[in-house]
């Protein structure tokens, strides 16, 4: 049976899961990726039920609480980011809170406490503006190739290629409903090479010949904003 590199990370995540479902049910108290794994695969699946984004995160979010944990994952383990498929698409699901509303005092055995200076935002090459056309709220990461970003948001797909956030690792931006955001992109960098993602890349970003693919897939798929350069071959 041949998979996409897609569907092969769902079917390890869905194994992990499983393996963590089992452990739970024999009464041990699971880890840091047992726990990650079988949140993420619970919205994952609330997804595939028909749920909505807002709805699925609420599930994944009561599927564990502090005492199904080892000591130290619910300080280690804050946030959850886990790309699903919903009825009208593929969108990053982000779970805060995965473990509900912890009230835990500083210092306290697990707690990770941040430093008193954030992060810096890299300055911007681009500002673009996006507007989400979709029913529900997007969020996109940081360290996402923002060309293959959800296909309800709308804005300059070839002006981004190439491009991410200019933003903290690890952090993400919020697109809402109908609102139109200004953005800061740079340049992704290392080797400029791109897997996975949407699938609209998989390969050198800079290889002759791949921005104009990576362009008609992405219309040929839907993607707002994506526009076929004249001229392009087939």
């Amino acid at each position: 049976m041949a998979l996409t590199p897609t569907e092969r990370d769902r079917l390890l995540l869905f194994t992990a899961a499983e393996l963590a479902r089992a452990r739970l049910a024999r009464g041990l108290r699971l880890n840091v990726p047992e726990a990650t794994a079988l949140i993420a695969d619970s919205v994952c699946e609330a997804a595939r039920d028909g749920l909505r984004l807002a709805d699925a995160l609420e599930r994944g979010r009561g599927v564990l609480g502090p005492n199904d944990v080892l000591p130290g994952v619910t300080g280690i383990v804050t946030e959850i980011q886990v790309e699903a498929v919903f009825d009208d698409g593929s969108r990053l699901a982000v779970i805060s809170a995965p473990f509900g509303d912890l009230e835990r005092q500083d210092g306290a055995p697990g707690a990770v406490l941040p430093h008193a200076d954030a992060l810096p935002e890299p300055a911007p090459f681009m500002t673009l503006a996006v507007c989400n056309t979709a029913a529900v709220p997007v969020s996109v990461t940081s360290h996402f190739h923002f060309f293959e970003a959800n296909p309800r948001l709308d804005f300059d797909r070839a002006a981004a290629y190439g491009m991410r956030l200019a933003a903290p690792a690890g952090s993400s931006t919020r697109f809402d409903p109908g609102a139109v955001v200004e953005v800061g992109l740079v340049p992704m960098g290392g080797a400029r090479v791109v897997i996975g993602f949407a699938g609209l890349v998989d390969g050198d970003l800079d290889a002759p010949g791949a921005k104009a693919e990576a362009l008609r897939r992405a219309a040929a798929c839907g993607y707002q904003g994506a526009v076929v350069p004249e001229g392009a071959g087939r």
